[in-house]
């Protein structure tokens, strides 16, 4: 077997694995907040399992409010950061995988154009905007072969900013309902 055939069966394989987890995961989505009563390594899961899917809504940042509200905010954005990004690795490999998991367009291209310009910037910048897109710029990330310690140092860093407003956005708000 050919070099390139062995990588595109490689790559075929991760993009079925992939695929397979996002649909697992929505499907099985409204178990995932039992894993809470485990503390802080059930943050650090909620947030691997919601940001392993594409595209698919599972929410992990409301979690984490509600988490801030009951255990230290600090601990619980680290937590639900270090989660969160290493969660994205699915995006990321299905980009690196070599198929096209997104259809091109002039949205995806500018941020294509942005991510081979700004790439660790755009990865920290989009990561800590809650939105869907971080699915998309993980994806490019990994097609466009970034290095996977700075895709996981940038995401990292920018999950872990958001889920910090998040985990201290909930810590907040608990103090103002009634007990």
């Amino acid at each position: 077997m050919k070099p390139e055939d062995r990588q595109r069966i490689r790559g075929l394989l991760v993009l079925v694995f992939v695929i397979a987890l996002s649909i697992l995961l929505f499907v099985y989505r409204s178990h995932i907040h039992e894993l809470e009563a485990l503390g802080y390594p059930g943050i650090f899961l909620v947030s691997l399992l919601s940001n392993a899917s594409l595209i698919l809504p599972v929410p992990g940042v409301l979690f984490t409010s509600a988490m801030g509200a009951i255990f230290n905010p600090f601990w619980v954005a680290i937590a639900a950061g270090c989660g969160s990004a290493l969660g994205e690795l699915s995006g990321y490999l299905a980009g690196y995988s070599g198929q096209r998991v997104v259809t091109r367009s002039q949205w995806t291209d500018r941020l294509e154009n942005w991510m081979r310009r700004y790439g660790d910037a755009t990865v920290l910048v989009v990561a800590i905007i809650p939105n869907p897109l971080f699915d998309v710029v993980g994806i490019l990330a990994g097609g466009l072969k970034m290095p996977i310690w700075r895709f996981l140092l940038w995401c990292w860093l920018g999950k872990t900013i958001k889920m910090l407003l998040f985990a201290y956005g909930g810590d907040v708000l608990s103090r103002f309902l009634p007990q």
